[in-house]
């Protein structure tokens, strides 16, 4: 019997080949092509479309027209509230008719609950959702909602991975909203390959695709995520849904943060926080307040900053330990930022001010365990590093932010407005910031800090004063 023929297919962009290469020769990534059967594959895609994406285009309206601007309507009119303001924060403002949703995140983060949780508020509204899993079945699904709450009728349970089968299921419920938990198990018939691979994710999510448009039916797609933390599967998945979200957070931590990567209809700078508890997601209207729990103010090495996640400033505790080091090599550990800008600023405070910490240990921990990249908390761990050397500690109402330079300056950063009125808010009454930030709210003369103290610093030396 002939050995059944191969074909080669691109991980990220989905390209196909015959031999196997180090290099995808569509997107030149390497590594990334991986084997599959093609079967009856070819013949099967030479087809204008597969009999399941037939059934899908069998409900499509009558043939659309070209349209003025002025004659669309306004999409956010059509809008449909999830229940939960930090979804809908991330969302744009609800979920709009039609729209295809795909959630990423680490497993047991907590992505079928927090779908599971938007079916309870949905259907209490009044809107008919149906809930596929292909990983759990019916009776696993119930014993996770007993522990969130009560469930109207409104919403239907169905484990399946086939998709004709799942159309079959939407043409019998017709609702309005359908969830796939998740997209790496649902299958097409017609391609020959397993269930996850390239192009099983990738035909599957174009029929869900055209059953949404054609339907006007509001999909959720669950995805599985890589080691480095990317949706599985061919990265044209992220380019053919319209709403691409990241469920984030440390499994050993409470609070969970839902980042929106794209979207169509709305910001892709919101972020939404929630609390994980027995009975589910709880949300997180002030994230300042809940990171802030158990701070001991006055303590040597511990400062606040106001940083940014998307458009919303977080008040966040950031603290140094700094002490003498029993190796030859003096150990360096950055926990929540960026090891490699930590050894960036201890070698500033080493050559701009003269602060010998060449042989000390030094520990920065960005508190709450939550991770913070922006360029602004580099003010914080300058002055983290500093107040534990000297052993002096800031004023514990004292709020920082500022970039800092390889020459030691304190550069601008962006949002200081809202920076500032959310440490106002949390009851701080010293701001550090740069001084350009300080005399670009000065020549505004429309800002109010609302009675705060703003202190602008150009260079690091300026901090010594401040202790």
């Amino acid at each position: 019997m002939p050995k059944e023929k191969t074909l080669y297919f691109c991980r990220e962009c989905g390209t196909e080949t015959t031999k196997w290469a180090g290099q995808c020769p569509g997107c030149r990534a390497w590594n990334t092509l991986v084997e599959a059967p093609a079967g009856q594959a070819a013949k099967l895609k030479s087809k204008a479309v597969s009999e399941s994406r037939k059934k899908a285009a069998a409900q499509a309206v009558t043939k659309k027209q070209p349209v003025t601007i002025s004659d669309v309507e306004n999409v956010s009119d059509a809008r449909q509230s999830v229940g939960m303001a930090e979804f809908d924060r991330v969302l744009g403002g609800g979920i709009v008719p039609g729209s295809l949703i795909l959630l990423g995140g680490d497993p047991g983060i907590g992505k079928s609950t927090l779908l599971l949780q938007t079916c309870r508020m949905l259907s209490g509204a009044g809107v008919r959702t149906l809930y596929v899993s292909g990983e759990e079945s019916e009776k696993q699904i119930k014993l996770r909602a007993e522990r969130i709450g009560e469930f109207t009728d409104g919403m239907l349970l169905y484990s399946e991975t086939a998709m004709s089968d799942i159309i079959e299921a939407v043409d019998m419920v017709n609702p309005d909203v359908l969830i796939v938990d998740s997209i790496q198990t649902v299958y097409e018939e017609s391609v020959d390959a397993a269930p996850g691979s390239v192009s099983q994710v990738r035909e599957v999510t174009g029929i869900l695709l055209q059953l949404a448009k054609s339907r006007n039916i509001t999909i959720f797609i669950v995805g599985h995520v890589t080691k480095e933390g990317n949706v599985a599967g061919p990265r044209m998945l992220e380019h053919m849904v319209d709403v691409v979200l990241y469920f984030e957070g440390d499994k050993t931590a409470m609070y969970r943060m839902l980042r929106g990567v794209k979207n169509r209809f709305g910001s892709t700078n919101e972020v939404g926080v929630f609390e994980m508890r027995e009975q589910g997601l709880i949300e997180v209207p002030n994230p300042s307040e809940y990171l802030m729990q158990g701070r001991l103010e006055g303590e040597a090495g511990s400062v606040i900053v106001s940083a940014m996640e998307g458009s919303r400033a977080f008040l966040i505790e950031v603290q140094a330990l700094v002490c003498h080091s029993s190796f030859p090599v003096p150990r360096r550990t950055a926990v929540g930022t960026d090891y490699n800008r930590v050894n960036l600023l201890m070698a500033v405070l080493e050559k701009r001010i003269g602060m010998q910490i060449g042989d000390c240990d030094a520990y920065v921990n960005v508190a709450g365990g939550m991770r913070i990249a922006e360029p602004a908390l580099d003010l914080a761990i300058i002055a983290s590093l500093i107040s534990s050397h000297t052993g002096k500690p800031f004023d514990p109402k004292t709020v920082f932010f500022g970039e800092i330079g390889l020459v030691g300056e304190v550069r601008a950063v962006s949002h200081s407005e809202r920076r500032i009125m959310e440490a106002v808010k949390a009851g701080y009454n010293t701001i550090v910031l740069p001084e350009s930030n300080r005399a670009a709210l000065d020549r505004s003369g429309m800002f109010d800090s609302a009675g705060a103290k703003l202190i602008g610093v150009r260079h690091v030396r300026e901090l010594g004063s401040l202790t």
